[in-house]
């Protein structure tokens, strides 16, 4: 245990290096990156200038007992740092695990350059095994939406039976497949059963990969 936190403390460190004044920075939800939010704030503390756009209202929290400047409502990010549950070596990554799945798309997805920091437990050489996919729901005739989801030839179990609740006031869906043989068709077969707010498949967004392999830190460009 102690070695896997020391090995998300020196990723969260690489990505601090990305950070320059006047940036607007996403700040990630989790275990790895809280030590970047941490870093960050140090960084704060000694002049550097950024606005911070949360994808949570943990990472909210945290980042303001910290005195790092926040904006809810930014037109851009400049760098997106966040981490991730598994990711491969093509930039595939599966998120969702701390229910903030959505929030975090959104700002990947507007972000001009997104780094994803992780630690030796997260690689994946292929999904080609069974795989647990989480899904964002409305709440509003979650049933439906589960029997939809379980035609796409997944089982579905509601996290916490249902008592879960994202941010956005939705539930989670943990879709567990055998395979994932193909993430982009997957994602976008996902997304289009009504119901479905977002897909924890994040599938052509990392710009950069941050990873601990073999005792050392790895560096992949996407």
């Amino acid at each position: 245990m102690q070695d896997l936190e020391a090995e998300k403390k020196q990723v969260a460190v690489e990505a601090l290096k990305l950070v320059k004044d006047g940036m607007s920075v996403g700040l990630g939800t989790g275990s790895t990156v809280k030590y970047f939010i941490e870093g960050l704030a140090a960084r704060v503390q000694e002049g550097l200038e950024i606005t911070g756009l949360p994808t949570s209202r943990q990472t909210e929290q945290a980042a303001r007992k910290l005195g790092i400047p926040l904006e809810l409502d930014l037109d851009h990010v400049d760098i997106d740092v966040d981490g991730t549950d598994a990711f491969d070596l093509h930039g595939t990554l599966i998120k969702g695990g701390g229910g903030a799945l959505f929030r975090e798309k959104v700002v990947a997805y507007n972000s001009s350059y997104v780094v994803i920091i992780a630690d030796s437990t997260k690689l994946r050489q292929n999904y080609h095994g069974e795989t647990l996919i989480p899904v964002e729901i409305l709440p509003f005739a979650k049933n439906m939406t589960v029997k939809n989801l379980e035609r796409l030839g997944c089982s579905v179990a509601l996290r916490q039976e249902g008592e879960f609740i994202t941010d956005g006031g939705n539930i989670i869906a943990d879709c567990t497949f055998a395979s994932m043989d193909d993430p982009e068709t997957l994602e976008k077969k996902l997304k289009g059963v009504p119901g479905v707010i977002e897909a924890g498949i994040f599938y052509g967004i990392a710009d950069l990969l941050i990873f601990v392999k073999d005792h050392s830190i790895a560096r992949m460009m996407l």
